[in-house]
């Protein structure tokens, strides 16, 4: 295969993206949206990067790579789409951001969904725990107040087709991702500013990544609508998702580092009650 060649006028735009501040992330989206393979990308980057490192083309430190050129879960936003096909139905778009990468979904779920899935929770619900970073297991943590319980994947025909929705509205294999949890968060419950990947300088790490590697994105479905309160919250880039039954946000994260800016919490219900489903998604199968 011969060697990859970068232009100089793409060469010269990641520079100059550089420059202005884009990150690694950032610019490989951009370029995926411009019909570029992430592969591709990540070559081009590390191209560019390395020339400017050589001749001094660009005086601000260099954005650090991702963890590696495998793909991530990305919805189909080529030509700002305002639906992306889900398979059985038409998802909108409502918004988007490149850095974090960051989607708003509207109607993902109907309200019969909503009601069935916090239904079929049913009094499996208990109050919600964290994973211990010590030991790879899951413990009691006063930063989560919630309560909650986890579906194995498949478990019902519900689930089962709202997993593969999922996976075709973010090209990720259906056995990719974690069983879908249900949280329940009643007045003053919240689960304060966080990150979904795993920690590598944590001692339970290793144990945890056996079952399917690092996570890599994270979507968040709202099955009712709080009377106040309960926004997703990502204190890094000033955004605020309100919760909206049957709509989602997708985040994801290359590299288990907070540079991927996706810090995020759940605000406390001021009113009401919110429930949620949650989705994580791993690098392979997981088990």
């Amino acid at each position: 295969m011969p060697p990859f060649v970068l232009s100089a006028e793409a060469r010269q735009w990641i520079v100059n993206r550089t420059l202005a501040g884009a990150g690694a992330e950032e610019l490989i989206a951009e370029l995926i949206a411009a019909g570029w393979q992430r592969k591709t990308a990540i070559e081009a980057l590390k191209l560019a990067l390395s020339y400017s490192a050589k001749t001094g083309a660009g005086a601000k430190p260099q954005p650090a790579m991702p963890l590696s050129d495998k793909p991530v879960p990305e919805p189909n936003l080529l030509n700002s789409p305002l639906f992306v096909d889900a398979g059985d139905r038409q998802v909108r778009v409502l918004a988007a951001m490149r850095k974090p990468r960051l989607v708003v979904f509207g109607d993902l779920l109907d309200a019969a969904e909503c009601a069935d899935l916090i239904e079929q929770a049913g009094d499996r619900i208990k109050r919600s725990e964290t994973l211990d970073r010590k030991t790879g297991g899951v413990q009691i943590d006063p930063a989560r107040t919630s309560r909650g319980m986890f579906f194995q994947r498949g478990e019902s025909e519900l689930i089962a087709r709202v997993e593969q929705r999922i996976a075709k509205l973010l090209n990720w294999p259906a056995e990719n991702g974690e069983g879908l949890q249900i949280l329940h968060y009643e007045p003053g419950a919240e689960y304060v500013p966080h990150y979904d990947y795993f920690d590598l300088d944590d001692a339970g790490t290793p144990a945890v990544l056996k079952h399917g590697g690092h996570r890599v994105a994270s979507l968040i479905i709202y099955l009712n609508t709080p009377e106040r309160g309960g926004a997703t919250i990502f204190p890094d880039v000033g955004v605020d998702v309100m919760p909206q039954q049957g709509n989602a946000v997708f985040f994801s994260y290359a590299r288990p580092d907070p540079s991927t800016q996706t810090l995020h919490g759940g605000a406390p219900v001021l009113a009401g009650e919110k429930w949620i489903a949650t989705k994580w998604l791993r690098e392979r199968v997981f088990a």
